[in-house]
């Protein structure tokens, strides 16, 4: 049998004489002899259909795999799995959203090196689908490419545009009595119209722009709505950029570098993007071998613009950069404004520059979704990395300038989201308070779930200019406000976040990127004496092994350290 120039593993199994149980297992799925010698894509999808951002991603698998013919490539579609933030937002299931990360990153990995493929196409629709995708990609180092699942519309109720924030921030109005059961009930319907991801710049559409940015996804990935016709139209041109990466040998590790990594960094922080991205990316970083910490994002934060007026704390959606050019429109005007390395490779086989070079720059303004350089929202990036004796190993706050720069408040000490969203729900949480929810990070939930249920309790209840909170948890790419998330080391380690009492006054500075509490080291080892881990109940399977196995959220939170 002649095997295909291109095929460098999958031979072993597909037409290797000397393993016929493979040959007669892949004779018994119909498959013919050209199939056989013709290189091997996995098309991991990560669909399912109980959420609008996954809703579709099997279709897309299915477009991948009929046009891969066309290229001379056989796909096959596997499939790996995801977790709803929107649907398991505020329960227990929250806890298995960032381990989902991990299990894609596994899935991926086992598949392809199982069965000895020779590349992979992913198709993501959600937060942590994209940077499980780009981890397992970068265990494999065979080419690859991802396929983003696409934005959400925008829903509308009453003439007001609606998004997925909108359905929390509803439901902290109708706790204050602002808002009618009928118009709440309005909201909740009509947030999100079909198919796609959440439509801000949330964590979704932030990790879709970081990754195309970083090159690891075709150009306009990030910002093609899920519904549009360029989306599909990716999905079937997809398979000739595989072609070009298996004829290069051009592989992850190639691609996804110090100067990617910088570019993704600096696309996120001049959009405006989720705090999640420090999370994926310090892990996507240290699966590709590249030396990344806090520091690094503290450095190129001080250095980067906020440009983009996005939602949860701006006007505007992603569906509104499509309309004025989609990202590369605007990364062709930070490229050209000097923000942007322009000599990296990317998985189209040319420079980032190259994909750029017949692209019109945006043209930004004070009223467009896109800020000029000269006239930023912020002058240096809102991804503040904030370290202080609260938070000696680090911390994160999304302050775009809005919120205010600096907080000082007694702390509402809260040993879990539930005690936090019930007190909330009670008017217990006044005006000046810093809210503090603990024991919900990496280890101590187990799992790090986001607080976008409290924080937009906070906001729906007209309390977000006045009431900070910080938590060993994350946040939702949707949370707006004073907050500080990823406090490290956590609770549930022994963190100094574990040893706080109601009343201690803390501050947030932000100018100062201080985290910081009005206790004393004698006062603390005291509490420490006393102190004792939170006892988790049940713990079994997945969970069980992720409260072994996760590092900190300053190391990513990656699972194979």
């Amino acid at each position: 049998m002649h095997r295909s120039p291109l095929k460098k593993y999958s031979w072993e199994i597909s037409d290797n004489p000397e393993h016929p149980a493979g040959m007669a297992m892949l004779y018994a799925t119909g498959m013919s002899d050209k199939k056989m010698k013709q290189p091997f894509v996995g098309i991991a999808s990560c669909g399912y259909e109980s959420n609008p951002c996954n809703m579709h991603l099997n279709d897309f698998a299915g477009l991948i795999k009929s046009s891969s013919q066309e290229q001379d490539l056989t796909g096959l579609v596997f499939n790996t799995m995801g977790i709803s933030d929107g649907t398991s937002m505020g329960t227990l299931g929250m806890r298995y959203s960032l381990v989902s990360r991990e299990i894609i990153a596994d899935s991926i990995e086992s598949f392809i090196l199982g069965h000895s493929f020779d590349a992979c196409v992913a198709v993501a629709g959600c937060d942590k689908n994209m940077p499980g995708a780009i981890i397992g990609m970068l265990r494999i180092n065979r080419p690859s490419i991802m396929v983003y699942g696409g934005t959400i519309a925008s829903g509308i109720y009453k003439g007001e545009k609606l998004n997925i924030v909108s359905a929390f921030e509803a439901f902290g109005k109708k706790i204050q009595g602002s808002i009618s059961e009928e118009d709440y009930q309005g909201v909740i319907r009509n947030a999100c119209p079909g198919a796609g991801a959440c439509g801000g710049m949330y964590t979704a559409n932030t990790m879709s722009s970081a990754i195309e940015a970083m090159g690891m996804s075709l150009p306009y990935s990030a910002s093609y709505p899920a519904n549009s016709p360029e989306k599909a139209r990716e999905c079937q041109e997809v398979n000739r950029y595989i072609k070009v990466l298996l004829e290069k040998d051009l592989k992850p590790k190639d691609i996804v570098t110090r100067k990617s990594i910088e570019n993704a960094v600096r696309v996120v922080i001049a959009l405006g993007g989720s705090t999640n991205a420090v999370l994926h990316i310090l892990a996507i970083a240290r699966t590709a071998g590249v030396s990344f910490t806090l520091q690094d994002f503290k450095e190129l934060n001080a250095k980067t613009p906020l440009l983009g007026d996005f939602k949860p704390s701006g006007t505007f959606l992603m569906e509104d950069l499509h309309e004025q050019g989609g990202l590369p429109a605007f990364m062709r005007y930070f490229l050209d404004k000097g923000y942007l390395h322009g000599d990296c490779m990317t998985v189209t086989g040319k420079t980032l520059a190259e994909n750029l070079e017949q692209v019109q720059a945006i043209v930004p303004s004070a009223v467009n979704v896109i800020h000029p350089v000269e006239s930023p929202i912020k002058e240096s990036g809102h991804l503040c990395i904030l370290s202080g004796n609260l938070a000696p190993q680090g911390a994160v706050a999304k302050i775009t300038g809005k919120e205010g720069r600096r907080f000082t408040g007694p702390a509402k000490v809260f040993d879990s989201e539930l005690e936090a969203n019930n007190a909330i729900r009670d008017h217990q949480v006044k005006a000046g308070d810093v809210v503090v929810i603990r024991n919900v990070g990496p280890k101590g939930a187990p799992g790090m779930p986001e607080m976008l249920k409290p924080t937009s309790m906070i906001i729906g209840a007209g309390l977000g200019a006045d009431v900070a909170l910080i938590t060993d948890g994350r946040f939702s790419g949707g949370t707006h406000g004073f907050v500080v998330g990823h406090v490290t080391p956590e609770a549930w380690c022994g963190g100094t976040i574990g040893l706080l009492r109601d009343g201690d006054v803390i501050t947030i500075d932000t100018d100062q990127q201080a985290l910081e509490v009005n206790v004393s080291e004698e006062e603390f080892a005291k509490r420490k004496a006393k102190w004792s881990p939170k006892l988790i109940e049940g713990l079994q399977g997945t969970l069980k092994k992720y409260n072994a196995l996760v590092a900190t959220a300053s190391e990513g939170c990656v699972t194979d350290n």
